[in-house]
């Protein structure tokens, strides 16, 4: 009966968007998104605050019999999560899709927002499903909808291509995803994430473990299935990469963590920390190795996403590894901080999106090495997009300083009691050399992009996006500002949504954060207090002085042009001489010759591909010949050949039965 409502809801939300004027289509797709947020975040912050939400809904018989949906600390979290996000990017979308209403049938804009509507309440419904039929189910409507809204622009070629390799990876996952329940089911009698500790308990857990890890992961962007996310980024509009980096991925993490939740304290815990750790580092070191490589900022903010994927679940690995030694405080600054930098990302990448979006809509390209002195254009872009950057670059008094924080102080405990020793050192090195890659890859963003001069006619006649935009930026601007703030109000929500891994009460979770976190909290204030000083120092000084103006020195030069800049591409050089076997490289245009004594105008520009991306683009091409080759031998045009396929599948059924096979 679930499903029905759903089809009836679905349909209503599609005929009031398409029924509403073209102008007026956002208003109404905002209303609807408004109005499941702020029911289902009202109920978030009750549970997050220690309420208890009792069952959301309930099916009596279905495929994986009976189905059920809930709300505890870890949902409650998520849907906090999905619904900011959400609410932001329709929001943006009124702005950024402004000059598409001339160029796009009104069909077409329809289909995009009751698409964006549609994938919300699917994430939520992700999060809230206890498993099973009802948890698949939205898992492929969230699938289906985001494939449309990448389809946007469908009448280019790398679109359709992007499209098509997002489509058939999540397929891939939802099938592992099938298979685990699957096998679930059949061992314990049920479907729901609850079953999996009976499951674990009774039955050999590796292989289901390693099931969903790659059935999840292929959603979250765990490496090697992360090629997905630096085509599909570029490919959709700004505000959809923003939903679908900030928000989406997260629930493939949310799916990995209620598995090495059900692990109980088991051997097995040990061996999903230790697996849960390395798949950390690779995936957080290659994406942040690529990041800093990439001249598009789509691109590197894709490949940044894939880097806090990784720190997230690098976070998570020192919690299992935390949890199967008995030693609870790393345990606990292990998971809080996985969940926390989940909230962080979502905020900080959305904001970072927003601001690629609006780079794009005013300029018109999104290439690092078209860019520069944005800053002086765009100025609200400007430094908003550099509060963005500086969270993500884990420094204070923002964001994902805090979280990070977290993390590094549960393996430093683990080194320092002597349990995973070995396991602790080496994530600690490993989030470190990430952090360094970071601050590398988002100053050569911020300094190509919004520094210098302009490079082109377009950059250099760019104005600042709609207010409608930078009110949406502000939304996670807000969160960010109030997580490195007030970290102790942050942390406590996230040790209450962690009690599903730990079993710890909150007051206690809460007890023993509690020194680090006022110290963090001194430090951010007192690092504010200086800078005011500093400011108030400086505007005082100059007050009773006349500053001049004048143009950059460029070591005595006195004739520079903006050819005389940084571009994307040098500011990395270093760090693609080291990672050169991670890319497959390619040239646009011609370098200068070795015989040219006078140079004649060149343009030249290189682009950096992942090599594992080539690897699976090549497969799956060469899989989908081979299937249309074969497949393409049972057209005969014949219909007697076609009534004898239908009769041989009906006695395979039929055979599959007796045996008890399906």
């Amino acid at each position: 009966m679930l499903f029905l409502y759903l089809l009836i809801a679905l349909t209503a939300v599609a005929a009031a968007i398409f029924a509403t004027p073209l102008r007026r289509k956002v208003w109404t797709a905002l209303a609807l998104t408004a109005a499941g947020a702020l029911w289902c975040s009202a109920r978030a912050v009750g549970v997050l605050a220690g309420a208890d939400s009792g069952p959301v809904w309930s099916i009596p018989g279905t495929l994986f019999g009976g189905d059920t949906g809930s709300m505890d600390g870890l949902s409650a979290l998520f849907v906090v999560i999905i619904s900011v996000g959400a609410v932001a990017a329709v929001l943006y979308s009124r702005g950024y899709l402004a000059h598409c209403l001339a160029e796009k049938s009104p069909a077409h804009i329809s289909l995009h927002y009751t698409a964006l509507v549609a994938m919300f309440y699917a994430m939520l419904g992700v999060v809230l499903s206890d498993g099973g039929f009802s948890f698949l189910f939205f898992w492929e409507l969230m699938t289906v909808a985001s494939f449309l809204l990448i389809l946007f622009d469908a009448q280019r070629r790398e679109v359709r291509r992007a499209a098509l390799s997002y489509l058939i990876m999540m397929h891939i996952g939802f099938v592992l995803l099938v298979i685990g329940f699957v096998r679930l089911d059949a061992a314990c009698g049920a479907a729901t994430f609850g079953a999996l500790g009976d499951y674990f308990r009774t039955q050999p857990g590796l292989p289901l473990l390693l099931v969903f890890l790659a059935g999840f992961g292929m959603k979250a962007g765990l490496f090697p299935m992360h090629v997905w996310l630096p085509e599909a980024h570029p490919a959709a509009p700004s505000h959809v990469s923003a939903l679908m980096s900030g928000v989406m991925i997260k629930t493939g993490v949310y799916g990995i963590l209620r598995v090495t939740a059900a692990l109980g304290e088991q051997p097995l815990l040990h061996t999903a920390g230790v697996i849960l750790l390395a798949a950390g580092v690779v995936t957080g070191l290659w994406g942040v190795i690529l990041a800093a490589m990439q001249n598009d900022v789509k691109r590197l903010l894709a490949y940044s996403s894939i880097e806090n994927v990784g720190v997230i679940l690098i976070g998570l690995g020192v919690a299992a590894l935390g949890k199967s030694s008995g030693n609870q405080l790393v345990a606990l600054c292990g998971v809080t901080g996985a969940l926390l930098h989940t909230l962080n990302h979502s905020l900080f990448k959305s904001l970072l999106f927003f601001g690629a979006g609006n780079i794009l809509s005013q300029t018109h390209t999104t290439s690092l090495d078209a860019l520069g002195g944005l800053a002086k254009h765009m100025p609200l872009t400007a430094i908003l997009f550099l509060t963005g950057t500086a969270a993500i670059c884990a420094l204070p008094p923002l964001n994902g300083f805090v979280s990070e924080l977290l993390i590094y102080l549960g393996m430093l405990d683990g080194i320092a009691s002597g349990s995973n020793v070995l396991a602790s050192a080496a994530g600690l090195a490993a989030l470190a050399l990430i952090g360094g890659l970071v601050v590398l890859a988002f100053t050569k963003l911020y300094g190509t992009v919004f520094l210098g001069s302009p490079r082109t006619h377009e950059v250099a006649e760019s104005s600042e996006a709609d207010a409608f935009r930078i009110a949406a930026m502000a939304l996670p601007l807000a969160g960010i500002l109030f997580v490195g703030l007030f970290p102790r109000a942050a942390v406590s929500a996230a040790t209450r949504a962690a009690g599903f891994f730990l079993r710890t009460p909150a007051d206690a979770a809460d007890w023993l954060l509690s020194p680090p976190l006022a110290a963090a909290g001194r430090t951010v204030w007192i690092l504010i207090a200086v800078v005011c000083l500093l400011l108030w120092l400086r505007r005082r000084t100059l007050r009773t002085r006349t500053v001049a103006k004048g143009p950059t020195w460029g070591c005595g030069f006195t004739a520079p042009n903006v050819r005389m800049q940084y571009t994307g591409e040098s500011f990395s050089e270093g760090l693609q001489s080291i990672a050169t076997s991670l890319t497959q490289n390619s040239g646009q245009g011609s370098p200068v010759g070795k015989g040219e004594i006078f140079p004649a105008a060149h343009s030249f520009d290189i682009g950096h591909r992942d090599r594992i991306g080539r690897l699976f683009a090549a497969w799956w091409v060469e899989l989908l010949r081979v299937i249309n080759q074969r497949v393409m031998r049972l057209r005969t045009g014949k219909i007697n050949h076609y009534i004898l396929f239908a009769l041989a599948f009906l006695g395979l059924v039929f055979l599959l039965s007796v045996f008890n096979a399906i």
